[in-house]
């Protein structure tokens, strides 16, 4: 324990000895900062009297004066407290009692400083809740880079860029909810826990019920029960929720995060991209435009209608293969070795999954603008349907924002049970070869299908990495409030 600590508890028995109860419960708070600065100039003409609420960020003794910084959720507002006017007892009192960090609950009037500046002045206080831990003084200097992300509750006291960065993200899934329910979708619940992952080509974490004694799966995705959900008459539905993949953790992943996938039912393929790209620019404008600039991401551009691309015209922009005069594994690897173009396909099952490495490691860092890429291999995409021009075309579209997928809509579902049986069937031969992210067989999603799934367009939306790019966040745990991180190791006790 450090010196600064020590006097914080002996401060603490101090105030019990003297009668106060350091952590009491509710409040009289009739104002908000900004609130009071909101009718400042009201308040000081009637000498209104306010009761506000916060944390002590800063303390500053100039003999009988003190100055406060008082900071609540809604901003940081300046106190000044003056000896001659709330007495000698209290005035040492606070400086007996209180230190920066501690909550307190002051009442008081507003005045101008000579300096201009809107302060309060305080008649009276108390300590809402004692801080036995110094706040850091230079947060950002700590030698851990990941102690902001396992300490949050401190990153977001200290950080006013980072708060603003969660305000916003709360305000862009609001914003979503919005424009979904005044556009007649409805907003549904399916399970976390599921017996068969399926809708996605990912490996799921897997647990035990005890009660069944049954091994059950974080869901990777919603999809199949919400396809479910349109066969049973819902033609306009959405879920917003957290989604789970045991997979690798980097700048652009995260083992859970947020997914707004959503259906609807006889969309035509232009009003279905035109109502995403109006769902997009409307969070923009309502959750990312109020931000302070140095919050934006500046180098993207969002400008609807969006340019368009083929899968197979990008790769063949990046790297020169065609993709259309390649049909298995080996002519790939052997054509990337001729053109000097180095990938590990190891661990590569399917065409799909050769598709995909292509994609990722020559094409997609490519696409820097906001660029909707179509026409995905049916290898690649076995829940979307095969487009009737072209079968080994997929009716898939992606929005691809500096080399990452953003958006992954289906402008037309797959609801043919017996293609959908034999593409189950293909990627369950994927995973008796080994493949982990290959999907499973669902009996359940294929019998809902057998009894008929209207014509349906479907997307799926990370919310996390939408937020990243959108406000200019290096990776995700920078909009995720508590990433998942390793775990830092506990020195056992001496004995």
């Amino acid at each position: 324990m450090t010196q600064e600590e020590i006097v914080r508890r002996e401060r603490l028995e101090t105030m019990k000895t003297h009668g106060l109860d350091p952590y009491p419960s509710g409040s009289n708070r009739t104002h908000m900062l900004q609130e009071v600065m909101d009718g400042f100039v009201s308040f000081l003409a009637d000498q209104t009297s306010v009761v506000c609420d916060g944390r002590v960020r800063l303390i500053r003794k100039h003999g009988g004066l003190t100055f406060v910084q008082l900071q609540d959720a809604s901003r940081t507002m300046q106190l000044a407290l003056h000896k001659d006017q709330i007495g000698e007892e209290t005035y040492d009192q606070f400086h007996q009692f209180v230190d920066v960090g501690d909550f307190l609950e002051i009442t008081g009037v507003v005045f101008n400083t000579k300096k201009g500046e809107p302060t309060i002045d305080v008649k009276a206080f108390r300590v809402m809740s004692k801080s036995l831990l110094p706040l850091p003084e230079k947060f950002h200097g700590l030698t851990d880079v990941e102690a902001r992300y396992r300490e949050r509750e401190l990153d977001l006291i200290m950080n006013t860029d980072v708060r603003n960065r969660f305000i916003a993200r709360s305000k862009l899934v609001s914003s979503m909810r919005h424009f979904l329910d005044t556009n007649g979708f409805m907003e549904v619940e399916t399970p976390m826990l599921q017996p068969i992952p399926g809708g996605a080509s990912a490996k799921p974490f897997i647990t035990h019920h005890n009660a069944l004694d049954a091994d059950l799966y974080l869901r990777i995705a919603p999809e199949l029960y919400l396809k479910r959900l349109v066969v049973g008459g819902f033609e306009k539905i959405y879920e917003i929720g957290r989604c789970f993949r045991n997979e690798g953790i980097d700048y652009a992943h995260n083992p859970e995060f947020t997914m707004l996938e959503l259906y609807w039912a006889f969309a035509e393929k232009e009003s279905f991209i035109g109502l995403l790209e109006n769902l997009l620019m409307t969070v923009i404008h309502e959750a990312i435009d109020p931000l302070a600039d140095e919050l934006k991401n500046a180098e993207i551009q969002f400008v609807a209608p969006f340019p368009r691309l083929t899968f197979r015209q990008a790769i063949l922009n990046a790297c020169g293969i065609d993709i259309d005069l390649v049909g298995d594994p080996d002519s790939l690897v052997a054509l990337c070795k001729e053109k000097s173009i180095f990938i590990d396909f190891t661990g590569c099952i399917g065409m799909g999954e050769y598709y995909d490495a292509l994609w990722k490691n020559t094409a997609r860092p490519n696409v820097l603008q906001p660029t909707w890429i179509f026409d995905y291999p049916t290898s690649l995409k076995p829940l979307a349907k095969a487009k009737e021009e072209d079968p080994t075309k997929s009716a898939c579209v992606q929005l691809v924002i500096q080399g990452a997928e953003v958006i992954n809509a289906y402008y037309n579902e797959l609801n043919d049970p017996v293609d959908q049986r034999n593409r189950f069937e293909e990627q369950q031969t994927l995973r008796e070869k080994g493949s982990e992210e290959a999907q499973w067989m669902d009996e359940a999603f294929l019998g809902a299908l057998e009894h008929g799934m209207p014509p349906t367009s479907g997307v799926g939306i990370g919310i996390d990495r939408l937020v990243a790019f959108l406000t200019n966040a290096p990776n995700l745990k920078e909009v995720i409030l508590f990433p998942t991180l390793k775990q830092k190791k506990v020195d056992a006790p001496d004995v």
